[in-house]
């Protein structure tokens, strides 16, 4: 009886070995991909912050730089490996930027990053984690690099409207399955709110995100440069206003007057 007991144990474990060497064999690689336009102050910290992260991909997509950004991520982005290291170049526009990124993207799972948002250094984990869970695309929750009282009120509403609404913004390192990617057809060629439609067409097709309370830090620049009350009033009311069927088009020549 002690025979059979040890030679059912040892089938368990074998199998148990067997399904975990499974699972870190099928764990599915990431690209970031990061648009930017005139950030020549931020990528030298964006690149450190970068190589933190150590994921598989990384590629970078200039919407027609004019600060020296280009020639500055010529001379320090690209490195011997060409596949993990990527640089291109696009007509303006993020939607354009990200879609550029992703044909460009070898990976299982495509993140796209603002140039001033921070990853730590455990995002692929759990982004991974989520994927292996099912979910085929997710975003985190947010903090602000100004610790203040009144950007933690604000980070605070951002992140419950997020999880109720079912909406991802850029701002929230939004992550999606790269054939879910190239089934919804990438996101639409808008000049705003594509974070927002690109939810919305997931949600539509019954794929919830995955909402994680990983956080990542992103920059309170624009709120402090316009107020944060102001800004506040603003973003609320450009959603509103695509809501109710307002082109981004038209949007988008008063927002880029609070970036």
């Amino acid at each position: 009886m002690h025979f059979v007991y040890e030679s059912v144990r040892s089938v368990i474990n074998n199998l148990k070995t067997t399904d975990n060497v499974r699972l870190e064999g099928d764990a599915p690689s990431l690209t970031i991909i990061v648009p930017v336009l005139n950030e020549i102050e931020r990528l030298p910290f964006l690149l450190e912050e970068l190589a933190q992260v150590q994921v598989d991909q990384t590629i970078i997509v200039d919407g027609g730089s004019t600060d020296g950004s280009l020639q500055w991520l010529d001379k320090h982005f690209i490195s011997g490996e060409k596949e993990s290291h990527i640089l291109i170049h696009s007509d303006a526009g993020r939607a354009k930027q990200m879609n550029a990124g992703a044909r460009q993207a070898t990976n299982d799972v495509l993140l796209f990053l603002h140039a001033d948002t921070v990853l730590s250094k455990e995002i692929k984990q759990e982004v991974q984690k989520a994927i292996l869970k099912d979910h085929r695309w997710g975003r985190f929750n947010i903090s602000f690099d100004d610790p203040s009282f009144m950007m933690n009120i604000i980070a605070f509403f951002m992140n419950v409207r997020s999880k109720l609404s079912q909406v991802a913004t850029g701002d929230q390192a939004m992550f999606i399955d790269r054939s879910l990617f190239e089934e919804v057809s990438g996101f639409d060629d808008i000049a705003l709110m594509e974070d927002v439609a690109m939810s919305k067409k997931l949600v539509k097709l019954a794929y919830a995100p995955y909402s994680s309370s990983h956080r990542v830090i992103t920059s309170a620049r624009r709120w402090k440069k316009n107020g944060v009350l102001r800004t506040v009033v603003k973003m609320w009311w450009y959603r509103l206003a695509y809501c109710l069927g307002v082109s981004p088009d038209f949007l988008a020549q008063g927002y880029r007057n609070i970036r």
